[in-house]
């Protein structure tokens, strides 16, 4: 993935700076390319108050994909479905490592828990159980006795 522009005091990379003019010598696509990949809702430029288009670099690169898509010989439909499941993948792989730092620190209260109470019965009986086997995690609640 490439990166915007490096210059001192550069927007982020969702700023919406860029008119369709400069989008299109970007990303090497005609600007009634852009325009109809708006209304097909493949990118979502922001809007002037006059209602003119401005793109983000995360935009270009949203083009440069889609331009590289179709030029593979995938409809603009397939494209759309592509774009959505990337997306829907990227926010499943925050999911997953967001657990994974939630269940490393329930383990680590765990032990910190269980050492603490070394001796005798422990109100530790029905925390959950936790083995990890390669990339396996599996997760389960005691029964009381």
């Amino acid at each position: 993935m490439s990166q915007a522009p490096g210059f001192r005091g550069s927007p982020g990379p969702d700023v919406p700076v860029y008119v369709i003019s400069v989008a299109a010598e970007l990303t090497g696509l005609h600007p009634q390319t852009l325009r109809a990949y708006d209304r097909l809702g493949l990118v979502r430029p922001g809007r002037t108050g006059g209602g003119g288009r401005r793109y983000s670099w995360r935009d270009i690169e949203m083009l440069r994909e889609v331009a590289e898509l179709t030029a593979a010989g995938i409809g603009l439909e397939g494209v759309r479905r592509i774009l959505e499941l990337e997306h829907h993948v990227a926010a499943l792989q925050a999911r997953v490592a967001e657990l994974e730092q939630d269940l490393a620190a329930s383990e680590v209260a765990r032990r910190n828990l269980l050492s603490s109470e070394a001796s005798g019965p422990s109100s530790t009986s029905n925390l959950p159980a936790v083995r990890t086997a390669g990339h396996a995690v599996a997760v389960w609640r005691r029964g009381r006795v």
